[in-house]
């Protein structure tokens, strides 16, 4: 299917009847619902599918999961193409989501690096303003904490009961003393999905969670974020979701064996390829219990006074270039899902190609609720683009993303990434550079010839200034300072270190 061919999709406009409304004439500041989940490929949704040709939005064979009820929120408002997670790894990702800032600021540059105490959230922000806030589910910006329940520091999250700081638990429930997992081996909570039900399975049960705090705020602003750890690893889910998707056949992806010279050196080899049934079954139940949450919305008449967002801290790459999970800066690792549903500014069916960020969430959704942020973000608005249809006259369609970074990391990595263009510099190969028009499958390098390099001239000249204006440290290695240099000014053919 073509780009806004999702405009078409079969069942989307049938749901779309259901949506409530508020009283006739009723003046209140809009209510902020954000559902994050973890590890998710946009693949796996309808509503991107449909943005793509059949070979990249089949990845895996012509199996799929239905997801109708993210799709509606594509339909009845925005579907962003080109949202990157600003490191794709899960406490970065979240650190630049929540607070607008660059990783190396927050300084969360890696997981399990507690956020800054001076760092200011959307959360706090809204709190200020008389907002009930709350968050559900994985947290992971406080240090290594596991479970570890409703961390001391709430970043503006007063209702952080539910919260907890890491970990991929499948099944939990509520005590005289506070919620706990419920699998447990000798006194210490587990991965085990045995005996999860619909009132117990982490998903379902964080899906309780929000409706309950919605049912309860329903009479006032409310901000709440529930934080989903599925459909990361591992690869379980409860009945009947388990074999829901068992009888489909799963092919690999194309990509998965390939010639190693078109491989960057950051992203050879690591891991192979799981099926998809299981990650199906946990995408469907996360779509199901999306769909319980906007019920709620619908049943208490908040639904068009509700700014809702779908998204993810990061993707997974399932068998792509031979890798499993994240951390590299590949469409599927680095890509993840990000839908709006606003109908009091934002139009239904708009698709925004624009290439935005973690970082621009915060400005972003702010200036679309007309709240002032404090001035500390380091992300841009894009409020224009889902509002208008259309970028503001000075804007430039381009966002940074960057590796995990610390003593013990080795491999370090930085972007800057357009909706056609990646060009990244590492300290572990030469520079690389994708055109995903001509190569959606992230396999040619593109960097040395010709015809690209003013492309890659001002590429890394964005990347440079973003480096020296954000205090990005990866400028300064020497394999990666060696190819900005060049690209910025130098003449004659690339000289390449790694691959000659």
């Amino acid at each position: 299917m073509k780009r806004r061919d999702f405009l078409k999709v079969s069942g989307l406009a049938a749901v779309g009847v259901l949506s409530g409304g508020v009283v006739a004439g009723e003046k209140r500041r809009p209510n902020l619902l954000i559902i994050h989940t973890d590890e998710h490929n946009f693949r796996t949704l309808g509503c991107y599918r449909a943005t793509m040709d059949s070979e990249q939005a089949l990845m895996w064979g012509d199996a799929v999961v239905e997801t109708p009820n993210i799709d509606w929120l594509a339909k009845a408002g925005a579907i962003c193409t080109s949202f990157y997670a600003t490191t794709p790894v899960c406490s970065p990702s979240r650190g630049a989501f929540v607070s607008g800032r660059y990783p190396q600021n927050t300084p969360v540059t890696t997981n399990n690096i507690p956020m800054d105490d001076d760092v200011i959230t959307f959360a706090e922000i809204l709190r200020r303003k008389g907002y009930a806030t709350g968050y559900a589910g994985k947290w992971h910006l406080d240090g290594t904490g596991k479970p570890q329940w409703e961390p001391k520091r709430q970043f503006g999250f007063a209702d952080n009961r539910y919260m907890f700081n890491r970990g991929h638990w499948k099944q939990m429930e509520d005590t005289a003393a506070g919620p706990r997992i419920k699998a447990r081996k000798n006194g210490k909570p587990t991965y085990d999905v045995k005996g999860a039900d619909a009132k117990s399975f982490t998903t379902d049960w964080l899906a309780d969670k929000t409706v309950d705090f919605i049912a309860e705020n329903k009479d006032k602003p409310f901000c709440y974020m529930v934080s989903i750890p599925d459909p990361h690893g591992p690869d379980t889910v409860r009945k009947p979701y388990d074999t829901m998707y068992a009888g489909q056949k799963y092919n690999q992806p194309r990509t998965f064996d390939i010639d190693g010279r078109r491989v960057p050196n950051w992203g050879k080899a690591a891991g192979g390829f799981n099926g998809m049934a299981k990650y199906y079954g946990m995408v469907k139940c996360i779509d199901d219990n999306v769909g319980k949450i906007l019920g709620a919305l619908r049943k208490l008449g908040l639904i068009d006074n509700t700014i809702v967002v779908f998204t993810a801290d990061h993707g997974d790459l399932r068998g792509e270039h031979h890798r499993q999970n994240k951390g590299v800066p590949f469409e599927g690792s680095a890509k993840i899902p990000f839908v709006i549903y606003y109908p009091a500014k934002i139009k239904g069916a708009t698709v925004i190609d624009e290439t935005l960020g973690c970082v621009d969430f915060l400005p972003t959704v702010l200036s679309l609720m007309d709240v002032e942020t404090t001035g500390k973000e380091e992300g841009r608005d894009a409020s224009d683009l889902f509002t208008k249809g259309k970028a503001p006259a000075d804007w430039k369609d381009i966002t940074f993303i960057r590796s995990t970074g610390g003593p013990n990391i080795k491999t370090n990595w930085i972007a800057a990434v357009t909706n056609r263009y990646k060009l990244i510099y590492s300290n572990v190969d030469d520079p690389w550079l994708f055109d995903l028009e001509k190569d959606p499958d992230e396999l040619e390098n593109f960097f040395a010839e010709s015809a690209y390099r003013q492309t890659v001239r001002e590429l890394s000249h964005d990347l440079l200034e973003y480096a020296r204006k954000f205090k990005d440290p990866y400028i300064t290695q020497p394999q990666i300072k060696a190819g900005l240099l060049w690209a910025i000014a130098g003449t004659g053919p690339y000289e390449p270190k790694y691959r000659k």
